[in-house]
């Protein structure tokens, strides 16, 4: 499997034969194409028409970031594994009222079993966790009963609402004060923290989805309409606190990110270069991180496990066989 190259710095991207070249104004930096599987952009950089030829030819994905860490886009190449059975059954699917409503819950459920995995992980290793434990439970309990796609997302909320709540009880560290969620602009380093994560996260999702059958626009819990991407939204739910957020207790519990990681701008506080550094370096090593699959009965990354859920999903879709979205199992 290629490697994710990550550029920060500015300068331009280029072509020189089979070899993509970064050119700053310091050095010049090569790249086997045959390494590379996907790039993501955080720097000033320059391309062009040639270079998007070369990356659409190797299938490579393209993702672009603001200043701040937020994703602007994908340059998405021309789809090579599409398969129009599958995207019209996906179609289907999410046309169906039952049947959206069957996936977006299995979703939901893959998520809130995750959340509660990490919070009992905590709360074995002494974090006075039992009450947001139950409250968890209670909102699991509610999955059944409901009937439509937006009362889901509210039973969603609430439970990330009390998750949420834990963080302080886990972190203890008035340095990374929690206490709500808050996105543009995030208002604390955890909220920073969180939504970088989780905007790598989509990326690394949609990266996988492009080397399935599967159409990235059209999601089932999150609603498919003008926005460019929505299944990958889908399925990072279930990843969020495996991949995210146990990152985050580990690098702030460690030491690792401290408050000079971050500087204040436009009344919010983001991550640096230092730190986004740190945390990237940290995010590459979770995702090749593997442990054992109890199904393959193997070791696994985290990052084929992503792919491994893509593909029950277009099992399900093909009536193959039932979605059972991922679980940690520590």
């Amino acid at each position: 499997m290629g490697k994710r190259l990550y550029i920060l710095s500015s300068g331009t991207l280029r072509r020189e034969q089979n070899t993509l070249v970064l050119e700053t104004e310091e050095r010049k930096r090569f790249f086997p194409v045959e390494q590379v599987e996907e790039i993501h952009v955080f720097g000033e950089v320059d391309v062009n028409k040639r270079i998007l030829e070369f990356l659409t030819r190797q299938h490579i994905l393209l993702h672009f970031y603001n200043h701040y860490g937020y994703y602007v886009g994908t340059y998405y190449p021309r789809e090579y594994y599409n398969s129009g059975y599958v995207i019209l059954r996906q179609a289907e699917h999410y046309l169906d009222k039952s049947r959206r409503l069957d996936l977006a819950r299995r979703f939901v459920e893959g998520a809130l079993f995750n959340i509660r995995r990490v919070v009992r992980y905590y709360r074995n290793r002494g974090k006075a966790l039992e009450v947001v434990e139950a409250a968890i439970d209670a909102h699991r309990d509610r999955l059944d009963g409901v009937k439509d796609v937006a009362a889901l997302m509210q039973v969603e909320g609430k439970a990330w609402e009390v998750y949420y709540s834990a963080f302080d009880i886990i972190l203890e560290n008035p340095a990374f004060a929690f206490e709500s969620r808050t996105r543009r602009p995030p208002l604390n380093r955890v909220n920073a923290l969180i939504s970088f994560g989780n905007t790598l996260l989509y990326t690394a999702v949609l990266s996988e989805i492009y080397r399935t059958h599967l159409d990235p626009r059209i999601g089932f819990l999150h609603a498919t309409n003008f926005r460019r991407f929505t299944l990958n939204l889908d399925v990072a739910e279930i990843f969020k606190p495996i991949l995210v957020d146990r990152m985050i207790f580990s690098l702030v519990g460690k030491g690792q990110l401290q408050t000079r990681h971050f500087d204040e701008e436009m009344q919010g506080l983001y991550l640096n270069d230092r730190g986004r550094r740190i945390f990237l370096e940290a995010w590459e090593k979770r995702l090749s991180a593997t442990f054992r699959h109890r199904g393959l009965k193997r070791n696994v990354s985290y990052r084929r496990a992503i792919r491994l859920d893509l593909y029950k999903l277009e099992k399900h879709l093909m009536g193959e066989k039932v979605y059972t979205p991922f679980r940690a199992r520590w």
